[in-house]
């Protein structure tokens, strides 16, 4: 499956194109702040290095404002870029935006645009890092 070719605006205030991304683990999270998602950033954040070291970049998405982004990572000391889908265009072209307008929790894998792995449905907020690098290769 082809990954969505949408443009999101970054916490640093830059424009991304996570599709275009030669070798990409975008992770999308509900809500920033809250306690799930505040530790599966921070795991991300943690193994970010390792990723790099197998040539991915990692994007973290949420349909919170870029504003809310940047306090969120400024506050964590996050590495990578988080990405604003702002009214859940692409969460809603993945199929994943809930009712509430947020996204579900969902990892997807991709190289050279593609998916190559989606992970939904594990039990804890942090296992997505840990099992996102073993299926990053």
């Amino acid at each position: 499956m082809k990954f969505p070719e949408v443009e999101l605006q970054a916490h640093t205030g830059e424009v991304i194109l996570p599709a275009r991304t030669p070798k990409a683990v975008v992770y999308f999270f509900p809500k920033a702040f809250t306690q799930g998602c505040t530790r599966e950033t921070i795991r991300f954040n943690e193994l970010y290095e390792q990723f790099k070291q197998r040539g991915y970049e990692v994007y973290g998405v949420s349909t919170d404002s870029v504003e809310t982004l940047r306090k969120f990572a400024d506050r964590y000391g996050v590495k990578f870029k988080l990405l604003s889908d702002k009214g859940g265009k692409l969460a809603s072209q993945l199929g994943i935006l809930r009712p509430t307008g947020t996204a579900e929790r969902v990892t997807y894998i991709l190289k050279e645009g593609e998916v190559v792995h989606v992970l939904r449905g594990l039990k804890s907020a942090d296992e997505h890092a840990d099992r996102a690098l073993e299926l990053a290769q």
